[in-house]
């Protein structure tokens, strides 16, 4: 294979090309007047094309949306939404944003410390009775 080649077909090693985005959509809602969308209105200016050429699974909508904050709404194959308030952030933290979102599965979050413990086997020791210690005496 060439060198240009390869650069313009990525190799994959082991199945690792085979990862799909769960993020089909990103939609990027902004308002020209309002003060909190300077750094939104300044990432898709600079950042938000090459975002969308290293990631062209993704389709990407800009949309204005007069008289509101900016927002990143991220629409997921299991038909879940994802929204992210981008309010006064600055175009790098709106970056971290937008990966947390691409990256993320959609799913409801789950509380993970209020599962009971399940176990595949018994007690060590069995199951406890008073009976089975010593008896009580006066």
């Amino acid at each position: 294979m060439s060198a240009i080649a390869s650069k313009v077909l990525p190799r994959t090693n082991n199945g690792t090309g085979a990862f799909v985005l769960q993020c089909r959509k990103m939609v990027f809602n902004y308002c020209e007047k309002w003060g909190s969308n300077k750094g939104m209105i300044e990432f898709i200016k600079k950042d938000l094309a090459n975002f969308a050429k290293e990631h062209p699974q993704i389709e990407i909508i800009v949309q204005p949306r007069p008289a509101h904050h900016p927002i990143v709404r991220g629409i997921y194959l299991n038909g879940r939404e994802k929204v992210i308030c981008t309010r006064k952030l600055t175009p790098g933290e709106i970056y971290n944003k937008v990966q947390l979102l691409r990256d993320s599965s959609g799913d409801k979050i789950k509380n993970l410390t209020k599962r009971p413990v399940i176990s595949t086997t018994e007690s060590v020791r069995g199951i406890w009775s008073p009976f089975n210690s010593n008896p009580h005496t006066i």
